[in-house]
């Protein structure tokens, strides 16, 4: 793991907001921005817009609306699907895609076995790093502590509750459909490396079990949707969710 360093973190996904292109204010955000992490899901042109404004780094993983990047990735940003690599003294490394629902490799969507593929690919090269401050993900990590268990596991299309584990919360922050499932190979990287943050997308902040902070372990996990700016040297606020699951959701 290396030292701890200050990075201002600009983390963005799935969809783009006015604040950071039609009303985009330089003065605003050069000055508060020292790196830009995609968790997926946004438009070549808006990528290219950003690392141009803001002219720092911008490193991306895809999301599953994402399979133009496969032809024609985004100038100017570094794809960091199964790479590590060190940015500012943070150590950095990135999965892409979420869970198969309609589709397949080709259009970022992968069993979870095809997901503890590249993580055990990617876990080597952490391990060559000395570890890993922070990781990026389009799909979210399998939060349920006890999910090898669970009656109803994550992507089932029903809510698992666990009152014979003191650490499961109240509400469930798993999604219960194939789409929106997290990755339960993800959450064994996070027990293995313990990054310092993990970040996300792909489940909309307008779902209601979602949360925009989170905790797994000592990972402070983050849901970038929309944008969320992160500083490494001030310590995330966490909430407890008291949202009620919801059946509603569809792909996206």
């Amino acid at each position: 793991m290396t030292p701890r360093c200050r990075m201002r973190i600009l983390a963005i996904s799935d969809i783009p907001e006015r604040v950071l292109y039609d009303d985009f204010s330089p003065e605003r955000w050069r000055s508060r921005v020292d790196l830009v992490l995609s968790c997926g899901d946004l438009d070549q042109e808006y990528l290219e817009f950003l690392v141009t404004v803001l002219d720092v780094p911008l490193l991306y993983v895809a999301g599953n609306h994402d399979v133009s990047f496969r032809s024609q990735p985004p100038g100017g940003c570094d794809d960091i699907d199964g790479r590590v690599l060190r940015v500012g003294g943070l150590c950095i490394a990135g999965l892409a895609g979420c869970m198969r629902y309609n589709a397949g490799r080709e259009e970022y969507q992968y069993t979870e076995r095809q997901m503890a593929w590249k993580v055990h690919r990617l876990e080597y090269k952490v391990w060559r790093a000395g570890g890993v401050d922070l990781m990026l993900s389009h799909a979210a990590p399998v939060h349920c502590p006890a999910f090898k268990q669970c009656p109803a596991p994550a992507g089932s299309g029903r809510w698992c509750t666990h009152p014979e584990c003191p650490s499961h919360l109240a509400a469930c922050l798993d999604a219960g459909d194939p789409c929106h499932r997290g990755v339960e190979a993800f959450r064994r990287l996070i027990l293995r490396h313990r990054p310092r943050y993990w970040l996300h997308g792909h489940n909309h902040l307008t779902y209601a079990w979602v949360p925009r902070i989170s905790t797994i372990a000592q990972t402070t996990v983050i849901n970038a949707y929309g944008h969320y700016l992160l500083d490494t040297a001030v310590r995330p606020l966490v909430r407890r969710t008291s949202a009620e699951p919801s059946t509603s959701l569809r792909p996206s």
